[in-house]
């Protein structure tokens, strides 16, 4: 989750997880350590501490049987899913509970590793995650409409030919677009921008004007996607009975390149359909604008949601003995 300084500045994941805490409580656990990752240390940066994360979740659940490990990424065992390391996890605990559904595409060992040393359970959010982006991998109500952006294509290849070959429309923006008009390797057309905001630098303040996606003046950067593209993109989506939307439409951490972004998110919720997000931008974009409870399903997972929607075996699911 983002940090501002030594507060959480979006709590959402933290919210997810309260259900399942709650239940630990009431049903009488004596302690519940809460362990997570953050960010990508080199060792024990204190810079990635999860001390305002303890902060945060301790006003939302004042129990004192709760207490938040530090980063398991301190200790570099975690990511080499190192048996000494899960050992350390598991002392003293009598059952794992794995409800962050945005880290089990990790073999880790705090997702793999410890829950192979304990009895291991789904948590109500890992469970509701499964089901809810199970159903876009069942037959599906029509039209399907599949929304996908970001950077590179390589990252969400896999979903396009595995989600985007049963989608009816699938409309791509940001500079996924661009390598996709360049070279289409998939087996179905998408649906490009027509336009977009051209800047004459990858800055924040750069100058923009607005062009065709061929008239982008030598040297500048399309940056998000045009007026037009956000017209056509959004009657698109007005008839979907389905959507899945992963990725921004452009550079979104600037306000003058969120506007394709926020056009889509709008869309997205004004449709009544099946609406499941994920990604962090995606997501981000409905809770500013205050849309978050208008889909139907807001994924805290980014690459587990892919690699689920794309059909890889998630391997901090698999271990654990009760899910399917």
């Amino acid at each position: 989750m983002p940090l501002d300084g030594n507060r959480v500045a979006d709590d959402t994941r933290i919210r997810a997880s309260l259900p399942t805490l709650e239940l630990l409580v009431e049903r009488g656990a004596i302690r519940v350590d809460v362990c997570s990752h953050l960010g990508r240390p080199k060792g024990a940066d204190r810079a990635f501490s999860m001390e305002p994360v303890a902060a945060r979740l301790h006003e939302l659940l004042p129990d004192e049987r709760l207490d938040v490990l530090e980063n398991t990424r301190f200790d570099a065992g975690e990511t080499k899913n190192e048996p000494r390391f899960a050992e350390v996890l598991a002392n003293d605990h009598d059952l794992f509970v794995q409800d962050a559904f945005g880290s089990v595409h990790r073999a880790h060992a705090s997702t793999v590793g410890v829950a192979e040393l304990l009895p291991a359970y789904a948590g109500l959010l890992l469970e509701r995650e499964l089901a809810e982006l199970g159903k876009l991998l069942d037959e599906v109500e029509r039209p399907f409409v599949l929304v996908s952006g970001g950077a590179k294509v390589e990252d969400k290849l896999g979903v396009l030919q595995n989600l985007g070959g049963k989608a009816d429309f699938v409309l791509v923006g940001g500079k996924m677009a661009e390598e996709l008009r360049r070279h289409n390797p998939l087996s179905f057309e998408v649906v490009l921008p027509v336009d977009v905001v051209a800047a004459a630098a990858f800055a924040a303040d750069a100058e923009t004007r607005i062009t065709g996606y061929d008239a982008v003046p030598s040297g500048w950067l399309g940056l998000d996607i045009g007026p037009q593209t956000r017209e056509l993109f959004a009657q698109q989506l007005a008839d979907a009975r389905t959507i899945f939307w992963n990725g921004p439409m452009g550079v979104f951490e600037w306000p003058r390149f969120a506007a394709g972004t926020e056009a889509v998110a709008e869309a997205v919720a004004r449709v009544d359909a099946f609406s499941v997000v994920g990604g962090a931008d995606s997501a981000r974009a409905l809770h500013e604008l205050g849309l978050a409870d208008r889909v139907s399903w807001l994924s805290t997972g980014g690459g587990a949601a892919l690699e689920l929607l794309e059909g890889k075996e998630l391997p901090g699911v698999a271990v654990i003995p009760s899910v399917p």
